[in-house]
């Protein structure tokens, strides 16, 4: 029951991170963008920084069917995917990086991916959805 209790109470911080991290993130790429030129490219940066967020929502309406420990570690992970979008947004807005402030915006949801995607991996075989390649049946 504990465990059912502490998937709830992560549910609902996934549930309130994920849109403020996903506006917060947004609002900070076009906070940086806004002196480029390419309307396109800026509408661009902010589509990929919000595209982790949006697989991050659908894996949260997803995951009722899951066992509560793969919830709980998936609200747990979408907590810390939207706290650490922001932290590392905020400091290539604010920081007095040395690297170019579009770096960021490219990498951590390129890693956020890498990060669901293993993740949804390990569920997967977890569950037995994935066999082990074998010979082809006739």
């Amino acid at each position: 029951m504990k465990l059912a209790a502490t998937s709830g109470t992560l549910r609902v911080a996934a549930l309130i991170a994920l849109p403020a991290g996903a506006l917060g993130s947004v609002g900070l790429t076009l906070g940086v963008g806004h002196r480029n030129d390419s309307r396109i490219l800026v509408l661009l940066f902010a589509g990929w920084v919000l595209s982790p967020f949006i697989a991050a929502a659908w894996g949260s309406l997803s995951s009722r069917r899951w066992p509560a420990s793969a919830q709980a570690a998936f609200h747990g992970a979408a907590v810390v995917l939207a706290l650490g979008s922001l932290a590392a947004y905020g400091i290539a807005v604010w920081g007095d990086l040395r690297v170019k402030p579009a770096l960021p915006f490219l990498v951590v949801p390129l890693v956020s991916w890498v990060l669901i995607a293993a993740f949804a991996l390990v569920l997967r075989l977890r569950r037995g959805g994935m066999k082990a390649p074998g010979p082809p049946q006739a």
